[in-house]
């Protein structure tokens, strides 16, 4: 076997959550070019479609299905699906989230636990809602952040919390899971790459932030989305508990 096969996702059943917009399209496109049937899960059912029939017209194989992931019942609709369509789950990647940036004397409980509810609490909900189906050899990715290890000079108390309780998250599921049940779980923290998010940032805030770059530039979400693929594949069986930082090398400086 070449060490390329390594990488390949043949035959796999993937389940991607926030994949109606930026790194979650791309994370799902990357999985279906590796080879893996993808189910791909958002709240908005237009765009989602859309990419679903995009990833079909490239040649790959795609379902979408509605989900909010903040309701537990949701997660394990989404799961169900995926199996009444596949028969299995092999990768789960919790990418849905929301941010928010109110200073921590004016956020409103709502306000808090709004982005609580959906980038920490649904990232569970997933993860036990596929838990249940997955076999040996299968793996879950927690999408965090830099913010859950660094700051980026925004108040962002509420997305700080949940991507670090991200984290947290992933070193015990993984405690829990991988010895007993075989199920990798990791975490991919991004630096600054496209999306809704950063989309909504003042004017001259990412220029701002240029200096702690040291390499000057947004990522590429093709380069967080083969970290994914390198990280749900065998090519990385070995690996388990860990938060992968892919941000250019603000986390360092």
């Amino acid at each position: 076997m070449s060490i390329m096969d390594e990488f390949l996702l043949t035959d796999r059943v993937a389940i991607v959550t926030g994949a109606s917009s930026g790194l979650g399209v791309a994370f799902a496109r990357a999985l279906s070019e590796a080879g893996a049937s993808v189910v791909l899960g958002a709240r908005r059912a237009e765009r989602l479609r859309s990419v679903a029939a995009e990833i079909r017209a490239a040649g790959g194989r795609a379902t979408e299905v509605p989900v909010d992931v903040s309701s537990p019942e949701s997660c394990r609709a989404l799961a169900a699906a995926a199996v009444a369509e596949h028969g299995r789950i092999d990768i789960l990647v919790n990418n849905a989230g929301v941010g928010t940036a109110y200073p921590a004397s004016r956020e409103t409980p709502e306000q808090f636990r709004s982005v609580i509810d959906v980038n920490l609490n649904g990232s569970y909900w997933m993860a036990q809602a596929c838990g249940v189906h997955m076999q040996p050899g299968s793996s879950i990715v927690n999408i965090s952040s830099i913010l859950g290890i660094t700051t980026a000079g925004l108040p962002q108390a509420a997305y700080a919390a949940s991507k670090a309780g991200l984290i947290g998250l992933t070193r015990d599921l993984a405690s829990q899971w991988t010895g007993r049940k075989g199920i990798r779980v990791n975490a991919i923290a991004p630096g600054f790459f496209p999306s809704e998010m950063t989309d909504q940032y003042e004017p001259g805030y990412l220029e701002s932030v240029r200096s702690r770059l040291l390499i000057p530039r947004m990522g590429r979400p093709a380069e967080c989305a083969a970290t994914l693929v390198w990280l749900v594949s065998p090519a990385a069986g070995y690996v388990t508990g860990q938060t992968i930082v892919v941000d250019g090398g603000v986390t360092i400086t």
